[in-house]
């Protein structure tokens, strides 16, 4: 079977008379019912045959901007655009049936004003099929999310370490250290939530001001680098599974993908070089007919 034809093939409930039927997705409103209960399991996922893998194990899969440095290799997320995420939310979509899936709106394609953000934000919705996008930005960005949630999107918001804003707060730096500025980021959780935001991002911030914004709030709080005190947790799938050689603190390896693949061409460079591969089993043979 190709590889196309076994993607197509999700797993399916299927009734007593054997017709298969679609699982039910995750939806805006289930996940935010999750709030203070079982913890929200959270990925990023850019292509379709990685959101297929990962799609029953997630209650969400976010289309992160951080594919511009994981898979095209910027320095930055800054350079990554609409096209970029759009075509990423392209292929998600295709193997995700299960997951709530949710587009980052990259940088510039919304802080200029609702009225734009809004115009990109349809066009990711609509192009891509999505349930959500997320957008960086607390108190400041609060009427953008107004406008947007208003007329049909939902919106993640993202508060704490924005990658965004790495030029303005001079790197990646963990946010909150200093109990003086926790007031400022629990007032952008609660900005947020009021311009109706479905959940929020909480990143890099320390374990007690985390707990304070969970307990602040009545939406999910979807950490990452900012402990179990969220309502869940979401990783960069490269960095997780050791595909990505610059990892965060707050990152766990799961896995060493880099070694594996390392080790797979190494021993392919190898056959082919000796001439032992292809082989036999992996070269098409003549018809014979007898007479």
């Amino acid at each position: 079977m190709s590889s196309q034809s076994t993607l197509s093939k999700k797993s399916a409930v299927t009734d007593p008379d054997q017709s298969p039927r679609p699982r039910p997705r995750m939806t805006v409103p289930k996940f935010m019912a999750r709030k203070g209960g079982e913890p929200l399991v959270c990925l990023t996922a850019y292509t379709a045959h990685v959101a297929n893998l990962l799609d029953k194990r997630c209650d969400l899969l976010l289309v992160g901007d951080s594919l511009g440095m994981v898979i095209h290799g910027m320095p930055n997320t800054l350079g990554v655009t609409l096209e970029h995420m759009i075509m990423h939310g392209q292929g998600v979509m295709r193997g995700a049936e299960k997951s709530l899936v949710v587009v980052d709106m990259p940088f510039g394609s919304f802080e200029e004003s609702p009225e734009i953000a809004f115009r990109n934000a349809a066009r990711v919705v609509k192009e891509t099929g999505c349930a959500a996008v997320k957008l960086e930005g607390g108190a400041e960005m609060a009427a953008t999310i107004r406008h947007l949630t208003r007329r049909g999107i939902p919106v993640m918001a993202h508060i704490g370490l924005m990658p965004q804003s790495l030029n303005t707060m001079g790197g990646f730096k963990v946010a909150g250290r200093d109990e003086r500025d926790w007031q400022t980021i629990i007032q952008d959780a609660r900005e947020v939530e009021k311009a109706g935001a479905f959940s929020v991002v909480v990143e890099g911030v320390t374990e007690p001001l985390a707990e304070k914004i969970t307990d602040a709030i009545a939406i999910p709080t979807i950490g990452i680098g900012a402990s179990v005190k969220c309502d869940g947790q979401i990783l960069v799938f490269e960095d997780m599974v050791g595909l990505f050689p610059r990892v965060p603190t707050f990152v766990k390896r799961y896995g060493n993908m880099q070694e594996m693949i390392e080790g797979a061409a190494d021993t392919y460079a190898e056959e082919v070089k000796a001439r032992r591969f292809p082989g036999d089993d992996h070269v098409y043979t003549l018809n014979r007919t007898d007479g």
